[in-house]
């Protein structure tokens, strides 16, 4: 599909739209352009132990009514659930925070800690959540291990917290089995049903460990309340720096691993995966589980690649289709299935569609914003749920704030966005341009996106007012406390015809 760049053009689909809000206050409606109506400010979350650089919304997940937001820096030294937060002893020891809807409000039901806080964790690094079972990851967590108490710094670990009623608990800690210096276990989590993925993109390598950072991820399965390791994966093409492992995602039994610093120039399916004249192209490899044994099904590339993309830096899949960004993709097209040739516009960012049928896979759609522009890493994050996606822009630099504002300036640097695709039948078309109510230069909002249903939530780690709790005054006065920013995609929005020229 080919899509005119003039904006009246791009917004055509948007007539009608009505990207409302869920709201327990009476907000004002901000003027916006393209024919948007209804209300126009999302939901703005903040801690409740709000303080400088704890980095709120650093990570983000929804499933259904339940959403978890990380805070990486957090610095409290309590412990387990709903602890003392006031402290701030243990410097970036990190944080997670749930809120829960009930009707039209979202309130916090739980502040999460590792069972054992640690000064420098980044517990909430990463998050993942399905149904009452909730992920965390501390990438950055120090362990002493073993009879002669080795140190093993950076080695990251990860933790599961279960919902009984309305009360949370931590479940299980989670290590890898050959769990080594540096290794990152827990830069990236993902669950479905009882089975967690955990990303360690700095392993050591192949079963000698000659392969630095080349990654790896491994596959935890719960039975009763007992998790135990039921795999660890290692690309099909395994080299020194690929950070395999740098994102993971599931659904059932099928899983997904980016690899971020892969070095192919292959541009199909299933291509050459030894090519290495791409450096940091990046790759994402298909798993997928027969019985409790796990096989390598394909090797993804995008249909245009160039060195440094980074390719699988960031991934969701949802059903069959799968979507896999490249932040650091350099076309200056816009819109769906444009014109990747020209590569004028350095880290613009883009995200790849790909679909499965039977068991092979192939290339559906290639996704660019409707403003594209140098720098604005689109693709920065990613999510999908069955015929939506969700694209964050953590580098985009307009002064916009709410739903389909202009987006024709730069002066927000940084401030970033988010934009919503939709599908019908096998097209795709953008829907909705997002950006936080109280938009500020630098923020990043975008940073971390979330979808389930008819919901989303933009994180925006660098966001600075000092609020707490829900729809807070925005004052700007805690430098980098972090922000999340719930919408709504009511479904009959959904439901549309293609109208491009």
């Amino acid at each position: 599909m080919r899509i005119k760049s003039n904006i009246s053009i791009w917004f055509k689909p948007l007539q009608g739209l009505f990207l409302s809000c869920l709201v327990a206050v009476s907000l004002a409606a901000t003027p916006l352009t393209a024919g948007a109506i209804g209300p126009q400010q999302p939901i703005y979350l903040k801690a409740s132990n709000t303080n400088n650089y704890f980095q709120l919304g650093y990570s983000v997940a929804i499933s259904g009514d339940t959403m978890v937001v990380g805070s990486r820096l957090e610095a409290s030294a309590s412990t387990g659930v709903n602890g003392d937060q006031t402290s701030t002893s243990a410097t970036a020891a990190g944080a997670a925070y749930v809120f829960v809807r009930s009707g039209e409000s979202w309130v916090q039901q739980a502040y999460l800690k590792a069972s054992d806080t640690t000064v420098g964790d980044w517990f909430g690094f990463s998050v993942a959540i399905d149904g009452d079972t909730l992920v965390v990851g501390a990438r950055e967590a120090t362990r002493v291990i073993g009879a002669n108490n080795a140190t093993l710094r950076f080695a990251g670990v990860a933790y599961v917290f279960t919902r009984s009623g309305e009360t949370w608990s931590q479940q299980a800690y989670l290590k890898a089995s050959n769990i080594d210096v540096g290794d990152r276990f827990g830069e990236s989590v993902a669950v479905s049903g009882n089975t967690v993925v955990v990303g360690a993109p700095f392993e050591g390598g192949d079963d000698s460990g000659n392969f630095d950072d080349a990654g790896a991820a491994y596959v935890f399965t719960r039975s009763d309340t007992s998790w135990t390791e039921q795999a660890m994966l290692k690309a099909s093409n395994t080299q020194e720096g690929d950070k395999f492992g740098s994102a993971v995602t599931i659904a059932g039994d099928t899983l997904v691993v980016g690899a971020m610093g892969e070095d192919s120039r292959a541009t199909e399916i299933n291509g050459n995966e030894n090519d290495n004249t791409a450096r940091s192209a990046g790759a994402a490899y298909v798993f997928v589980r027969s019985g409790e044994s796990w096989g390598q099904q394909a090797y993804l590339k995008p249909s245009d690649i160039d060195a440094d993309d980074e390719f699988g830096r960031f991934m969701d899949i949802s059903g069959e289709t799968l979507v896999v960004s490249a932040r650091g993709e350099n076309s200056n097209a816009t819109g769906v299935d444009g014109d990747a040739a020209d590569a004028s516009a350095n880290s613009a960012g883009a995200a790849y569609v790909f679909v499965r049928s039977n068991d092979t896979w192939s290339q559906q759609a290639y996704l660019k914003a409707s403003n594209t522009a140098a720098g604005a890493r689109f693709g920065s994050s990613i999510s999908v749920s069955g015929d939506i996606v969700v694209v964050g822009a953590n580098g985009e630099d307009s002064n916009a704030s709410g739903v389909n504002g202009d987006q024709n300036n730069t002066l927000a640097v940084d401030s970033g966005a988010a934009y919503v695709f939709a599908r019908d039948g096998t097209g795709w078309s953008e829907r909705a341009y997002l950006k936080a109510s109280n938009t500020t230069a630098g923020d990043e909002f975008g940073w971390s996106v979330g979808i389930s249903g008819d919901t989303l939530v933009v994180g925006a780690y660098k966001e600075s007012g000092s609020a707490t709790g829900v729809d807070g005054l925005d004052d700007d006065l805690t430098p980098q406390s972090g922000a999340a920013y719930i919408f709504s995609v009511p479904a009959a929005d959904l439901i549309f015809k293609n109208n491009f020229e």
